[in-house]
């Protein structure tokens, strides 16, 4: 199948929000395995192994066992929500208006872009540091602020190359970076690993069984679930007969497997270093731990890291900008995105210095919403055959997703309610007496422990199942679906109700009335 002109390597994707059509759609499953394999293979995991160890009393062996469940599941998660978009061929906050009504679909759209810009401007601030350690290292540059706004130009700029190209090119360049930047990581990680205090490692007793429960949370929480809005960004370009299982398996085992020997490093290095976990700044806490000489391709593979990771997250930024309504174009929304950043990061680093720590308590509460936002998009996902093209991109009364004033009301109240509840049992806090917020159950074992989100996941999944059976337009819209899902294992040329071809791309159209169902036929016979 022929590849669109504007998702090509080294083009600019002209293309924004707007379904891909079944004529430009190519690749294979496999290329979600380069995706997040590249935004997980940063250096920066090791944290959150050391965390099981010096925060949660777990053993080597347990910390291996929680990475392998909290990574590949979190991210099967992904992968499993990445199917809507080989299925609807648009931005997952895009199809997102299908659940929530081309208006309600504005909060959680909302909060998805903040959460990314917040992120983004943490990457871009790290990236900057571990930049400024390397020229001090290299070439004995100290730091000053011109120096500071240079090195953060240099990492905003390569993030917008990469992401103002486009679809096509990251998924180039993860493949190929990956390699790079994966011996870099496998060097640096063999010196880290000889570090290790073996005697330690092997007397250490083992956690509670609760502990490897709250663990496995933790590391859902603190990789996967940060994604999963962000799946079908990448796989609406992949053909419709794509298996949704190779794209699970592609996804768990692309982040699995770097997050898992990371994961698993950061819990053996904790044994003699038990400050990594709570250290300000990682990069400089595992720097010190490196031989000099050494320091030059850790920085490098540190840098690299962030990077690979932040074109991802710019690049579903700018669509999901895009998606809220504002009204340029992808590669301008990206421009726009990293501007902010940018603007963040100077403000990090040269202005308010104390203010690192509060900014990701921020984010942290964000994270809230979006896990209610995840169960309710999945939920939908199990019980929906099919996206109405049209529909998505019409935002009016006309809109086959208006349902009642524009918000289906059924998933707006399941997710609200989740971001209530699962607040009750959250705390944001930047220490023991600096408490930003703190629910009434955050004291409770679910509290304490992190497990919060695991209920707002739950609620907004649950509250939406038995919604959507008592909301008649939810029911309505429904029940205009076609009988058969494309990517069921059915040829997308015939109807198996009727045994009779269908002209590709009209199925969405069947319920659309007789003016679609002309328009797609039209369309149908000017692409064949």
């Amino acid at each position: 199948m022929a590849a669109s002109e504007n998702d090509r390597v080294g083009t600019v994707e002209t293309r924004g929000i707007e379904p891909v059509p079944d004529t430009e759609r190519r690749g294979h499953a496999g290329q979600m395995f380069w995706t997040w394999f590249a935004a997980n293979i940063s250096i920066l995991g090791l944290p959150l192994g050391a965390a099981l160890v010096s925060f949660r009393g777990l053993n080597f062996w347990q910390a291996a066992v929680v990475a392998v469940l909290g990574a590949f599941g979190s991210f099967a998660l992904v992968g499993a929500l990445s199917i809507a978009g080989k299925r609807g061929g648009a931005p997952a906050l895009t199809l997102s208006r299908a659940v929530f009504g081309v208006r309600g679909n504005a909060g959680p759209t909302l909060v998805t872009w903040v959460s990314r810009l917040g992120w983004e401007t943490i990457n871009t601030t790290t990236a900057a540091f571990a930049l400024l350690a390397l020229l001090d290292v290299a070439f004995g540059i100290r730091r000053n602020a011109v120096l500071t706004v240079v090195c953060l130009l240099v990492f905003i700029g390569c993030t917008l190359l990469i992401s103002g190209l486009g679809h096509a090119t990251i998924m180039w360049i993860n493949k190929w970076a990956t390699y790079v930047f994966g011996v870099l990581n496998l060097v640096v990680i063999a010196f880290l690993a000889a570090t290790v205090d073996w005697q330690k490692v092997f007397h250490a007793p083992a956690g509670p069984v609760s502990a490897m429960v709250v663990g496995t949370g933790m590391i859902a929480a603190g990789t996967g679930i940060g994604w999963a809005n962000a799946g079908a960004d990448y796989a609406r370009y992949l053909p419709r007969r794509v298996p949704g299982g190779r794209l699970v398996a592609a996804s768990a085992f692309g982040a699995g497997i770097p997050l898992v020997v990371l994961i698993s490093l950061g819990s053996l290095l904790a044994a003699g270093e038990p400050g990594l976990a709570s250290a300000a700044d990682p990069v400089s806490a595992i720097n010190a731990m490196l031989p000099a000489w050494m320091s030059v391709p850790y920085l490098i593979a540190a840098f690299g890291g962030l990077l690979l990771s932040n074109h991802l997250s710019v690049y579903s930024a700018g669509l999901t900008m895009i998606t809220l309504g504002i009204r340029v174009r992808r590669t301008l929304a990206v421009g726009l995105d990293v501007v902010v950043t940018f603007a963040g990061g100077i403000y990090f680093i040269l202005i308010a210095k104390d203010f690192y720590g509060p900014f990701i308590t921020f984010l942290t509460l964000l994270a809230v919403p979006i896990t209610a936002w995840v169960g309710v998009f999945a939920v939908d996902l199990l019980v929906r055959r099919s996206y109405d093209a049209p529909a998505l991109m019409d935002t009016g009364r006309t809109s086959r997703y208006w349902f009642r004033g524009g918000v289906a009301w059924s998933a707006m109240t399941a997710w609200a309610a989740a971001i209530v509840v699962g607040l009750l049992f959250t705390e944001a806090s930047t220490g023991p007496d600096d408490v930003w917020f703190s629910g009434p159950l955050a004291g409770s074992w679910i509290g304490a422990n992190g497990l919060g989100w695991v209920v707002t996941l739950a609620l907004a999944a649950g509250g939406y199942a038995l919604l959507r059976r008592v909301d008649g337009a939810v029911s309505d819209e429904a029940s205009r679906q076609p009988a058969q899902e494309p990517d069921q294992g059915q040829d997308q040329g015939q109807n198996p109700a009727s045994g009779q071809g269908r002209s590709e791309g009209e199925g969405p159209a069947l319920a659309a009335g007789p003016a679609a169902r002309e328009t797609a036929r039209k369309t149908a016979r000017e692409t064949s």
